[in-house]
């Protein structure tokens, strides 16, 4: 496995990150842009640069579901075995959130978080380097095309986004979204 950090460059993400930094790195099919999920600066500032409506809740990634877990209510044993038995993919579910996850990050009036472990190895990584789940948003502004290289997200973003190397997956498509209750595919 290619690491996507140096130890070094893990540090100084971390601490970029504590302070309300973002940082973009590679997904499946795009560069996805994200910030710490509990970090109110963080996500307030993901929101104004992205320039996406507030209302719309975002995806968060994790390298494992235990790193997922505790932005989530208990999950029965069947489900918590099922999602391990599908993830790592690119499948997003909604699944019903912890009471202390920011209304920003659920989406206004909602109950349900978004999570992922993705089939991204460097998204993984990520995480698993950093010791956290990240919001995952697609890096672009609203209505653009996502960035699928660094030299898109450095064009667009220039420095107010920490880039991590990486090249994103092969997919042409946005991961599929579940209602994990109900089965429904909303994406």
């Amino acid at each position: 496995m290619k690491r996507i950090l140096c130890a070094a460059e893990a540090g100084r993400l971390k601490s970029r990150l504590r302070r309300g930094g973002l940082v973009a790195y590679p997904t499946e099919s795009c560069f996805g842009i994200g910030c710490l999920p509990h970090h109110a600066k963080a996500l307030k500032a993901l929101v104004r640069l992205k320039r996406r409506p507030q209302h719309k809740g975002m995806i968060v990634v994790g390298d494992t579901l235990a790193r997922l877990r505790p932005l989530l209510r208990p999950l029965a044993e069947d489900d918590a075995a099922a999602l391990e038995s599908i993830w790592p993919a690119r499948q997003t579910f909604l699944l019903p959130a912890a009471r202390n996850v920011p209304p920003l990050l659920r989406g206004r009036g909602r109950a349900a978080l978004a999570v992922r472990v993705p089939a991204h190895e460097a998204a993984r990584d990520l995480c698993r380097l950093l010791g956290t789940p990240l919001v995952s948003t697609s890096c672009n502004r609203a209505g653009k095309r996502p960035c699928r290289s660094t030299r898109e997200v450095r064009r667009q973003f220039g420095r107010s986004v920490y880039v991590a190397a990486g090249r994103c997956g092969g997919s042409k498509t946005p991961s599929t979204m579940t209602d994990w209750a109900t089965g429904r595919r909303l994406r």
